[in-house]
């Protein structure tokens, strides 16, 4: 949208500037006349990634420069209708007697983008970074200033980024982009769901597979378990792609009301392609992989699970459950466990499961 300020955040290191340059790239290959301005690296560095990411040709106006009002007159007398800033916390606003990304000069940093962006007509899309938790005083400063607001995420490790929107002030917020990081580059990924599947392995205890909602579409991805006995008076629960909290609830409902107790057990629960789980859909999924960790047993072959678990042990219905299961079909599952009145699809034999207790006799008949 012209005029309108745009912010990216996402962790260090996760390829915000390499999105930002390919972006960059592609519109002035478009004819769009694009400023980039390399608070972070010099021309040399950014034009030696273009190079490497086959973008080296475009005709993008590079503009080294960290004070801010310097950048933005730059830009604009380049005549550029949309205007990289890489990133925020390395401009800095003259006459502010404080470090460049500091909480004064980052919201007066964001004033004048707002002004710059509104006033010209000028697309100005900066980059932020944020911490895993998100704490410290940088694009959360931001947030209410912008039109949109971009987060660029990955899971430990996991090659698979997802682009989701947490706010825009001129269209949805529920759409998500999925990409991989190669060595050309980001590349947009066109089957997600056989991506985050590639390593799964059927016979092998403590992988469950369950489908999510991630902005509009939905994605077919592996839970997985590791419970092993401990002489610990307090036994470890590690999570990673899902919250411990949630971790430690599903062990709670598994316990009381699947009657398997891994109270003498260390527990590590992840999510498949570092992707991170917040879809209540896929607790079935988790308390499958708990339990069948817990057991050594793996879980039936082309069998997924789908639904959300209550504390009482109640199986709940899932939203755009169809969905889900289409594409668990497409994926190559045969079977799913799924709440009772859950609509029936072609292709995928469903299995009704009241509660826990249901489910786990279910998967082990």
């Amino acid at each position: 949208m012209p005029g309108s300020l745009v912010l990216v955040g996402g962790d260090p290191g996760i390829g915000k500037s390499t999105l930002m340059l390919q972006a960059a790239a592609r519109l002035a290959q478009r004819g769009t006349v694009v400023a980039y301005v390399c608070g972070e690296e010099s021309p040399r560095q950014v034009r030696l990634r273009a190079t490497r990411l086959g973008v080296g040709e475009a005709p993008v106006t590079l503009i080294p420069e960290s004070s801010l009002d310097a950048a933005l007159a730059a830009a604009e007398g380049a005549g550029a209708s949309v205007v990289i800033i890489d990133s925020i916390q390395s401009v800095y606003v003259e006459g502010l007697d404080t470090r460049s990304g500091g909480p004064a000069q980052l919201s007066e940093a964001g004033a004048r983008l707002v002004a710059f962006s509104k006033t010209n007509e000028i697309t100005t899309i900066v980059t932020g970074h944020v911490t895993k938790s998100g704490e410290i005083a940088g694009p959360r400063l931001l947030e209410h200033l912008v039109d949109a607001v971009l987060y660029f995420e990955n899971a430990e490790g996991g090659s698979v980024r997802v682009l989701r929107a947490i706010k825009n002030r001129f269209g949805a917020t529920d759409e998500v982009g999925v990409f991989e990081m190669t060595g050309e580059g980001l590349q947009s990924v066109e089957n997600p769901s056989s991506a985050l599947l590639e390593s799964h392995d059927a016979d092998a205890s403590g992988c469950a597979v369950t489908a999510v909602i991630e902005g509009s579409r939905p994605l077919a991805l592996e839970v997985q378990a590791l419970a092993v006995p401990t002489n610990l008076a307090s036994p470890r629960r590690i999570a990673s792609g899902l919250e411990t909290s949630r971790l430690h609830l599903l062990l709670a409902v598994l316990a009381r009301r699947g009657g398997v107790n891994t109270g003498a057990m260390d527990v590590v629960a992840s999510v498949s392609g570092g992707m991170r789980l917040r879809d209540t859909g896929a607790d079935l999924a988790i308390l499958a992989a708990l339990a069948s960790a817990a057991s050594d047993q793996p879980l039936p072959r082309a069998t997924a699970c789908l639904g959300e678990v209550a504390l009482s042990g109640a199986v709940r219905p899932v939203h755009q459950s169809q969905r889900r299961l289409a594409e668990l079909s497409r994926v190559g599952f045969k079977r799913c466990l799924v709440p009772n009145g859950t609509p029936a699809v072609d292709g995928i034999v469903l299995i009704p499961v009241r509660n826990v207790r249901d489910a786990l006799q279910s998967l082990h008949r």
